[in-house]
């Protein structure tokens, strides 16, 4: 079984605590790279009215280049799934920062 570690990724200006497979660290870390690179290079370039839309342009960007042949080899399946996981990780995370802001 693979161990699974704690690390902190940090997509445009928030940051996630996540547990990833210790064999997947190097990968994560490269990617993550590539993305914030993108978010900064759209946020230089172009109007927007705040993080999310950098954010969003990155990652169409980001799925794009996966379906186009070329440098990138991964299957529309893998991307789509491990898309979905991002928006679903995203969500729960901006729910539980949604539920700690709300006074009781």
């Amino acid at each position: 079984m693979q161990e699974k570690i704690p690390v902190n990724l940090v997509v445009g200006d928030r940051t996630y605590r996540v547990k990833i497979d210790r064999k997947d660290e190097e990968l994560v870390r490269k990617t993550l790279r590539f993305l914030n690179d993108k978010i900064i290079e759209f946020k230089t370039n172009f109007a927007g009215k705040d993080m999310q839309d950098y954010i969003s342009m990155a990652l169409l960007y980001f799925a794009t280049e996966q379906n186009q042949t070329g440098d990138f080899h991964i299957k529309e399946e893998q991307t789509t799934k491990k898309l979905n996981s991002w928006s679903n990780m995203l969500d729960r995370l901006l729910d539980e920062d949604e539920k700690d802001a709300t006074p009781e």
